[in-house]
């Protein structure tokens, strides 16, 4: 098992022929919660701060990232959106203010947001609506993308901006340096090495924890919070 520097993983020698799993393997793969839809895996590219609901930060974005997620996997239009589109959703801390991304936002405090619309600014929105916002704006990015292989991948190569630019927040915050290795607060950020994990060390690893956090470093956060 392989981690990115887009915060996924990569699980790889599945079973399958010709580009695809067999029926059998992607079964398994379901089996384990990491695959919730088979239509919209392409689409569910959403980074979020690792620490977030852990530590630090000035708000909790879990419940944004999960509402996102859902409304993204809702949509049958939005398994249309390209591969490489990114959600971006920083915390306030600036851990991932320096990330490049399609659509995103940075936390002003716990209630407020501002949008990020590719390489610029959108609103300031209450945190409670952030999701639906990003969601309204995926699907307008859809039906101005156009078809065929000249279609747009990222909203920045659109012809016309998404949105009218807004100009930034003076409180968001500056970019922060990445999470350290080691004990960090809310847990432990263990660095995964090029060859991947393999079936000991994620047994060890999750062997006192009932949940990890992918990071975008290629590493893996232990949450003090489920020892």
């Amino acid at each position: 098992m392989h981690t990115t520097s887009r915060a996924n993983l990569q699980v790889r020698a599945f079973p399958g022929s010709e580009g695809r799993l067999s029926s059998e393997a992607l079964a398994a793969l379901e089996r384990t919660g990491l695959l919730p839809t088979r239509t919209h895996e392409l689409a569910r590219n959403v980074m979020v701060s690792p620490q977030t609901g852990l530590a630090g930060g000035r708000a909790d974005l879990r419940a944004v990232a999960r509402e996102l997620d859902d409304r993204l996997c809702a949509d049958p239009d939005l398994a249309a959106l390209p591969g490489r589109f990114l959600f971006v959703l920083d915390d306030g801390r600036g851990d991932l203010l320096a990330r490049s991304c399609d659509l995103g936002l940075a936390a002003l405090d716990s209630t407020r947001v501002q949008l990020r619309i590719g390489t610029g600014w959108g609103t300031i929105v209450p945190l409670e609506e952030a999701a639906g916002r990003m969601v309204d704006l995926t699907q307008e990015f859809v039906v101005r993308r156009g078809n065929g292989p000249d279609a747009a991948w990222h909203v920045s190569e659109l012809t016309e901006p998404l949105v009218p630019p807004s100009p930034p927040d003076p409180g968001l915050p500056d970019p922060a340096e990445p999470l350290p290795f080691g004990l960090v607060a809310g847990g432990r950020h263990v660095e995964v090495s090029e060859t991947g994990l393999d079936r000991q060390v994620i047994e060890d690893l999750t062997a006192a924890v009932d949940h990890v956090v992918v990071t975008p470093w290629r590493g893996v956060l232990i949450p003090e919070e489920s020892r």
